[in-house]
């Protein structure tokens, strides 16, 4: 006679749920762009799931950069019955910032996210090219394609969640996060629509 553990739908839950993740992730991934490389998208959910932590974070990469600036992106996915906000991330590679892309005057500009980055109960929230992402400020090191980066996020209510993000190249509307908090450099041609100069 079989002997059935009280676990064993837990069990199944928890193989069932990242498959699920991984799944949408890879369809998402495939709306992207053409940028993305195999690398990343062989790994949508690199983080930990929402039963270790506050949130889960998809797909999570790096533009890789050799200096200056550059950014963390990816989806944080809420399952919980509450809001949760995270207010600060933090990298051995550099100082962080949480940013948004606004509307200033006609441009798109970046700057701090007021308030943190809000992600509402049983939802997502994407970080991502010329939206809210995680600004590394000023990289100690150059990050390359296929470097893991380890991130920490802190939240509200003070609880903390780490995450590992591969890097990966990325021209995708012509961003540069370049030294003078986001101003194109002068090699780059940044689309007007996106210039990343930082609003004031």
């Amino acid at each position: 006679m079989r002997t059935i553990s009280p676990f064993g739908s837990r069990r199944r839950a928890a193989v069932i749920l990242p498959t699920v993740a991984a799944l949408v992730a890879f369809g998402a991934a495939g709306c992207g762009s053409s940028d993305s490389p195999s690398a990343a998208e062989s790994s949508p959910s690199v983080s930990a799931s929402a039963a270790a932590g506050v949130v889960t974070i998809r797909d999570p990469w790096v533009k890789a950069a050799d200096k200056g600036m550059t950014a963390a992106f990816g989806t944080l996915v809420n399952d919980g019955d509450t809001d949760v906000t995270v207010t600060g991330a933090t990298t051995s590679v550099s100082p962080m910032e949480l940013h948004e892309m606004t509307m200033k005057d006609g441009t798109m500009v970046m700057q701090a996210k007021q308030g943190g980055i809000v992600i509402k109960a049983k939802s997502t929230h994407a970080l991502e090219p010329g939206g809210d992402h995680l600004m590394l400020m000023n990289l100690a090191k150059p990050v390359q394609a296929g470097d893991e980066l380890s991130f920490t996020l802190t939240f509200a209510d003070g609880k903390t969640q780490q995450f590992t993000a591969v890097a990966k190249p990325f021209t995708g509307a012509q961003e540069s996060y370049a030294p003078g908090h986001g101003q194109p450099m002068p090699s780059m041609s940044a689309t007007p629509e996106m210039s990343m100069s930082p609003a004031s």
